[in-house]
């Protein structure tokens, strides 16, 4: 089975600015403790050794938070592995829709092929219920309809109680692709926690610009298991549809729930029922299809 992994890092912080996986103290982590990722540099070597029995055709690297002084640094720098080795075929760039310097960062990502999305984690409230989040603030909101004339799409990252605010985005762009990463962030499984996350998602995928990344469901201090996650899975691509959602491992992150071999046979296994075609859409066609990777992406050398 042909794989695009729609959502990975690659990253060398012993070379280059990573302060979250450099400095101390380490900063509050959805799965914990992180210190083995710590000054570990993950390069595409590193992900052919955890990918090992799986034909992982091509992939889309996120920014994996380069210091925000130097936004388009990190982009340079992957648009020069891709040059050198073919990955990754696409690239996530980080973006600042609030700040001043948006339109230069812009225009700086139009010259790299590489790029094809742009990701910023807006403020967020840290509990349901106390109010909107920064995507409902002015200034972001004309960032985010200058994003939308650039012809590049928004990568998302927030938590589940913020996805309504997704109402607010395409009354400024119905065309715009938003892609959800991480399937929305649902780390409560409570049975309040589920049923909140599972009405957000329905929002969200009434939107038809909205796509979803089914990735990022691990659990902290608990290792990744089809028990925990199977429903989570099932829902998220009923939900949107294998035509609007794409599997990604979210390694090296999520090696600190399970192994690269734990988490695909985990989307292998939720998904046996489906059709040929609606697994071929989850596990390839839709990322390829949103990330714009034509069969020269899909050439990988080592």
């Amino acid at each position: 089975m042909k794989i695009i992994d729609a959502h990975h890092h690659f990253w060398d912080p012993t070379q280059n600015p990573h302060p979250w996986l450099t400095e101390l103290p380490m900063i509050p982590f959805r799965y914990g403790d992180y210190s083995s990722l710590r000054n570990r540099p993950f390069l595409p070597t590193d992900y052919d050794s955890v990918a090992i029995g799986w034909d992982v055709v091509a992939s889309v690297t996120m920014e994996g938070e380069w210091s925000s002084e130097d936004p388009v640094g990190e982009a340079i720098w992957m648009q020069k592995l891709a040059n050198k080795v073919g990955r990754p075929g696409a690239h996530v760039a980080q973006i600042w829709l609030d700040r001043d310097d948006l339109g230069a960062v812009l225009e700086r990502y139009a010259d790299l092929s590489v790029v094809r999305s742009v990701r910023h984690k807006p403020r967020s409230n840290p509990h349901p219920g106390m109010g909107v989040g920064a995507m409902s603030e002015p200034k972001w909101q004309s960032g985010f309809r200058q994003l939308a004339s650039s012809g590049l799409m928004f990568d998302l990252q927030t938590n589940w109680w913020h996805l309504s605010e997704l109402k607010e985005l395409r009354r400024i762009s119905e065309d715009i692709p938003i892609i959800i990463n991480h399937t929305g962030l649902p780390a409560d499984r409570s049975v309040e926690g589920i049923t909140g996350w599972r009405d957000a998602l329905q929002v969200a995928a009434s939107l038809p610009n909205v796509f979803l990344k089914i990735s990022g469901i691990g659990l902290a201090d608990r290792p990744w298991s089809l028990d925990d996650n199977r429903d989570i899975i099932r829902f998220a691509a009923d939900t949107f549809g294998p035509e609007r959602s794409m599997f990604a491992s979210n390694f090296p992150v999520d090696g600190l729930c399970g192994s690269f071999d734990t988490i695909f046979s985990g989307y292998d296994l939720a998904t046996r029922d489906y059709s040929d075609a609606e697994r071929e859409a989850l596990f390839y066609a839709t990322a390829a299809k949103v990330y714009k990777l034509s069969p020269e992406h899909c050439k990988v050398t080592p």
